[in-house]
């Protein structure tokens, strides 16, 4: 079908409809030992790689190029990883049991364990059929997010009630000056402490995350964050409930915002959200190309706006199928605001960024795409589902950080 084109739906009526045929999940004792055995390796992926984060830091052995956390870092792994696969595991099964209620066919969450960051890429489901009504479409859509954001919002007040006294950082391993400024002053510094230049790991605030933050005394600062495990969980819960809204392509956002407005609108609305995405890529991937190219880039960084502009160039054309309007237009909007936002904005911003904009970018544009595939019969959702999608794009907007992570 040609995506240029507008893409009719049915409207739907109760007699038309597809009925239930018999029940289609029933998933027998290999898979379950499968999805069960890559919950494990994840468990203890998370464990271990995440203990580098919550750990104190001076309990470490080396074996080989193995560096490997001592007994007591390694429990802190151990609830860090409990804390972050209950998120996954509630966000991912209320996508299952939603599916499950509609007799759609689905697979169990796969989790993924990766040795490397956080200890996983996080876990996927897979909808092994083609979903031919909005309503049950917005239902295992919203279904995730909600039953993971509850989940991160239990953990991260819990996380705020139970924080220690400042002077909790002596038990870290380093950190001297930190631990020096906190015995003279008994509270937490507001600039950096103690850190090497490229070392500290900042975390990006968020509009919930510092609402919450505010309730409660002796939070510590968003680049010591990450040694709370209570604290650090909430906060990818909270941002990886907000990637998923993200409200295009086949991305839980998407689902919902297209069964709240349609396909015409959504298509646009998802266009315009790519954009804004590739503008957000295009703030970290300008100063990187200039980093990268060094001398042979001008003190403007005119080979870096080149490259940039050539990839986005064809990122887009790619996008938005080669429609001409949409490519000139988004193209032009993309490379001012990115160009606003470094030399006016931000200015000499210290830190680099973590990339993950111009990842996610390239996420969209070929996995998850920015527009969403029409559905064959287009229910107008109840009342107490249309609450239910604009309270998870409202969510969204609290959860989303735009500058996530970043070194100083």
């Amino acid at each position: 079908m040609n995506n240029n084109q507008e893409q009719p739906t049915i409207e739907a009526k109760s007699e038309v409809l597809p009925t239930k045929k018999e029940f289609k999940n029933k998933p027998d004792t290999k898979t379950i030992l499968k999805h069960l055995g890559l919950f494990v390796l994840t468990f203890i992926s998370v464990s271990v790689v995440g203990s580098v984060f919550v750990g104190f830091g001076d309990g470490t052995f080396i074996i080989g190029p193995l560096i490997l956390p001592g007994a007591e870092d390694l429990l802190r792994g151990v609830l860090f990883a409990t804390l972050l696969l209950s998120f996954l595991t509630f966000h991912e099964f209320g996508h299952y049991f939603a599916a499950v209620y509609h007799n759609i066919k689905v697979t169990l969450p796969y989790y993924i364990p990766l040795p490397v960051g956080i200890g996983t890429l996080g876990a996927v489901i897979r909808i092994k059929e083609k979903i031919h009504q909005t309503k049950k479409l917005f239902d295992i859509g919203v279904a995730g997010p909600l039953a993971g954001f509850i989940v991160s919002l239990i953990i991260l007040i819990v996380g705020f009630a139970t924080l220690p006294e400042p002077n909790y950082v002596q038990n870290f391993g380093g950190h001297e000056e930190l631990k020096e400024y906190v015995a003279r002053t008994g509270e937490y510094p507001e600039n950096v402490l103690g850190g090497a230049e490229g070392m500290t790991i900042v975390f990006g605030n968020t509009l919930l995350y510092g609402f919450l933050a505010s309730m409660f005394d002796n939070v510590p600062p968003l680049w010591e964050m990450y040694h709370y495990p209570w604290l650090l969980a909430g906060w990818f819960g909270l941002f990886f409930t907000a990637l998923n809204l993200m409200p295009v392509g086949q991305l839980d956002g998407g689902h919902i915002l297209y069964s709240l407005i349609g396909y015409k609108k959504h298509k646009i609305a998802a266009r315009i959200f790519f954009t804004f995405i590739t503008t957000l890529a295009g703030t970290e991937l300008v100063p990187f190309f200039h980093e990268l190219l060094g001398k042979y880039d001008t003190d403007f960084g005119a080979l870096s706006w080149v490259l940039w502009a050539l990839i986005l160039f064809s990122v887009m054309q790619i996008a938005f199928h080669k429609e001409s309007k949409w490519v000139s237009t988004m193209f032009v909007s993309s490379m001012i605001a990115s160009a606003i936002y470094i030399y006016i904005i931000s200015g000499a911003q210290e830190g680099q960024s973590s990339l993950i904009w111009g990842v996610w970018m390239f996420f969209i544009t070929f996995v998850v795409k920015v527009e969403h595939p029409p559905v064959t019969f287009y229910q107008p959702l109840s009342p107490g589902r249309k609450v239910l999608g604009w309270l998870s794009m409202l969510i969204f907007v609290l959860c989303i950080s735009l500058n996530p992570i970043f070194t100083l």
